[in-house]
């Protein structure tokens, strides 16, 4: 659906921020390699590097409608690469298996959109599925696999369900409520050896709000809409894009509508404690604040961003108005000792009203770039820092990404840009990636049009509506290129390839998730012209 993305407030992803809101490739791929210790941008083994698909994978059990690697605006982000590039988790959060547990019954089918996890591990480049993962309360449309985190080593893997019902709050409580539809949760699972096990489910501390008439329903805060974990996999940010506080210090206030608030966890041993409550120094009605969330390697950066926002001042500042409906904001805050403070409120410099920047962020591992989406910005230039015209009103959604970089004690903007085939409603920057050292991105445009396939090919003949694309920009000394222009193997139609992205710390190694694409294969390097099953999904590795 291409429209402006606050559109889609009213649709059934987010039910309860309505009144806030104003051809095929048969043959098996070669291996691939480990992925390697990172290079410097400027050396001549990274400018030599050739980017290449070497695996399509598919779910055990792939199924009409489940969208293995979903993701993408209002479909979360079900890819995730460990920083080591040995493990993989794709959720699927319209499968339907009523099984609960690690391993269950794949063929069930009874209960719509109860979501499932497929963990994948590599040994010497060859990828197989280790675990079939489900939550320990499946429950009709609970949509878990929306978000889904690996830790570096990809032994602890943090999974939302953003739309599960129980009214229960805190650590380990009552799976069985069932007292608030939206209320969301989100659950860690543990590996030891090849050996999967849930180790806690996770609720905020002031779930919804429990109906004050028993004969009507609860009001869910979608808790788990946006995940960040740690590389240790011992600190977790949860957003809640439907939560309804207006204070930092009072979570119970409810006086601002679909504000949005994050929840940071920490573990000790096995154990997890909610550590802190964040809301942002000009919390709004509708602003979604948490929908997206990226956490530095040693978690004491974490970048938030609030789509619906309505500042009007452009750049790093501390000044914050009204008067810009849905430009959006990006908050950084910053962590000492066990207190957390905003250090930095970040607008893009072109940012105009309903340009939605902080539908997606990220962070390098140091916490010295970040980089951001405007996914509603209008302008239709290309490349590397244009200049775009004056075009608000425009309603293109051809979408921007902005980096900003540290600089002193403050942030600025490195760089803004753009596709180099931008398009209408193209949603440039649906979801982006940076590698650990910042020095390589990825960002998908989930709704682009071109029928080309694998890397490079041609980019203006819009032969296939939706199918979507990624591009891949890397610095070097402060300097950003676009690298390749990158397609699926099978692309079709209403595909969206790059509406989820990873990439390996090193950024040698990509994973692209694909909702839309309709192959009824299961598994590793399966028959991709097969079409069978409508939107089953599908996640292509790349390395590089």
């Amino acid at each position: 659906m291409k429209n402006k993305l606050r559109h889609a407030c009213v649709g059934p992803l987010i039910l309860s921020v309505v009144t806030a809101c104003s051809g095929g490739m048969d043959q098996p791929m070669q291996a691939a390699e480990e992925p390697q210790a990172p290079e410097p941008m400027g050396s001549p083994a990274v400018a030599e590097r050739v980017l290449e698909q070497i695996h399509y994978i598919k779910a055990s059990n792939t199924g009409f409608g489940d969208q293995f690697g979903t993701g993408g605006t209002l479909l979360g982000d079900a890819v995730a690469l460990s920083d080591n590039g040995s493990t993989l988790a794709v959720g699927a959060t319209f499968e339907a298996s009523a099984s609960a547990g690690i391993d269950g019954d794949q063929a069930d089918d009874s209960v719509y959109g109860a979501g499932a996890v497929y963990v994948f591990s590599s040994d010497d480049g060859e990828w197989t599925q280790q675990a079939y993962i489900k939550a320990s309360n499946p429950g009709l449309t609970d949509n878990f696999g929306y978000a889904v985190e690996l830790s570096e080593d990809g032994d602890t893997l943090a999974v939302s369900a953003y739309f599960e019902a129980s009214g229960a709050t805190g650590v380990n409580a009552d799976q069985a409520d069932d007292s608030i539809p939206q209320a969301g949760a989100v659950y860690v699972f543990t590996r030891n050896g090849d050996s999967w096990s849930q180790q806690a489910y996770l609720k905020a501390s002031n779930t919804g709000h429990l109906p004050d008439n028993p004969n009507e329903i609860g009001d869910g805060d979608q808790f788990g809409f946006a995940i960040a974990l740690s590389d240790d996999g011992d600190t977790l940010a949860v957003g809640a894009i439907a939560e309804d506080g207006g204070d930092s210090n009072d979570p119970t206030d409810n006086s601002l509508l679909s504000a949005g608030a994050v929840y940071v966890f920490e573990r000790s041993g096995d154990a997890w404690t909610q550590d802190t409550y964040l809301k942002p120094s000009n919390a709004g009605q509708g602003d979604l604040f948490g929908y997206s969330l990226a956490l530095s390697a040693d978690a004491n950066t974490l970048v938030v961003g609030s789509y619906d926002e309505d500042g009007s001042l452009a750049g790093n500042n501390d000044v914050q108005n009204d008067d810009q409906n849905g430009s959006g904001a990006v908050y950084v805050f910053e962590r000492n000792g066990e207190d957390w403070a905003q250090t930095a409120y970040l607008k893009g410099s072109y940012v105009e009203r309903n340009d939605s920047i902080g539908v997606v962020v990220d962070i390098s591992d140091d916490g010295s770039t970040l980089v951001s989406t405007a996914l509603d910005e209008d302008s239709f230039a290309t490349g590397i820092n244009p200049v775009p015209e004056p075009d608000w009103e425009s309603d293109t959604s051809t979408g921007g990404v902005y980096v900003f970089v540290r600089d002193g004690d403050g942030w600025a903007q490195e760089a803004y840009l753009k596709a180099s085939n931008t398009g209408r409603e193209d949603w440039f920057g649906s979801r982006l990636e940076l590698s650990g050292d910042g020095n390589t991105l990825v960002a998908g445009a989930q709704l682009e049009d071109s029928g080309a396939s694998g890397i490079d090919g041609v980019q203006d003949d819009d032969g296939a509506q939706e199918a979507g694309a990624a591009y891949l920009f890397t610095r070097d000394a402060g300097v950003w290129s676009q690298r390749a222009y990158i397609k699926g193997s099978n692309t079709e139609a209403y595909d969206e390839f790059g509406s989820t992205l990873s990439l390996s710390r090193d950024g040698r190694l990509l994973a692209i998730g694909a909702r839309g694409e309709d192959s009824g294969a299961t598994g590793v390097d399966g028959d991709q012209a097969d079409n069978s099953v409508a939107e089953a999904g599908a996640v292509y590795l790349f390395s590089f």
